[in-house]
């Protein structure tokens, strides 16, 4: 939780935005290959693309 304060704030730079982004592609990726999704599996794919967004949009915003 507190990586993901950090980087809402803006105080990492790009390359810590770009790994943490490639970090959540992983396991997004992961959870995508998945037949089923548990309701807990599903809610943090739901958020692990929100915060790809946020990162998104420090990368180029």
């Amino acid at each position: 939780m507190a990586r993901r304060i950090e980087l809402a704030v803006g105080k990492s730079t790009d390359r810590d935005i770009a790994a943490e982004k490639a970090r959540l592609d992983q396991r997004v990726d992961e959870l995508k290959r998945r037949a089923f999704l548990t309701p807990t599996e599903q809610r943090e794919l739901s958020e692990l693309k929100k915060q790809k967004l946020i990162l998104k949009d420090q990368l180029h915003g």
